[in-house]
């Protein structure tokens, strides 16, 4: 279970994790544009938040339950307190980013639209607002500012065995 915020790698790594472990990656935000036919961008503009959020919990509790390989949550996903409460079961990676990297990573583009408007103070506040709930669900922390998605896989698989690495933070 990958969770982080926008532009720290959760699909990136979650892509690359479930190569290395031989399994398959359920990336929540991209099942969701699948089962709404359409990007989430355009789930926020024409249906609301509130429908994204709906579904977006279906997806995650679906996954949870039946999701055999690696699952990328989406970085507002954690805000639902039933999610949180599922994850609690989980091994959860926290795949922390610092705020440049991360405004590099996301580009600060309008395919975002929680970050409309001032993208860079919306990326702020964002990460401000979820930095305490990724790090209270993380049963580990891995960085990725300034790693290739390899480097930080070789960082996760340890802590699914319980070994540990020197960047991981358990």
């Amino acid at each position: 279970m990958l969770i982080g915020s926008p532009g720290s790698g959760k699909s990136t790594v979650g892509e690359a994790l479930a190569r290395r472990l031989g399994a398959d990656l359920l990336c929540t935000d991209t099942e969701i544009e699948r089962r709404a036919g359409k990007p989430v961008g355009d789930i926020f503009i024409e249906d609301g938040e509130e429908r994204f959020r709906a579904l977006e919990r279906e997806v995650v509790a679906e996954g949870l339950r039946a999701w055999e390989g690696v699952i990328a949550v989406g970085g507002g996903a954690v805000l639902d307190q039933d999610t949180r409460t599922d994850l609690a079961d989980h091994h959860v990676v926290y795949l922390h980013v610092e705020f440049g990297e991360a405004a590099k990573r996301v580009g600060m583009d309008a395919a975002r639209p929680l970050l409309a408007g001032n993208p860079r103070t919306q990326l702020r506040k964002l990460l401000n607002e979820r930095l305490p709930v990724y790090e209270g669900l993380a049963t580990v922390t891995v960085p990725t500012t300034g790693f290739h998605p390899e480097e930080i896989v070789d960082s996760i698989l340890p802590t699914l065995t319980g070994q540990s690495t020197g960047r991981a933070q358990q």
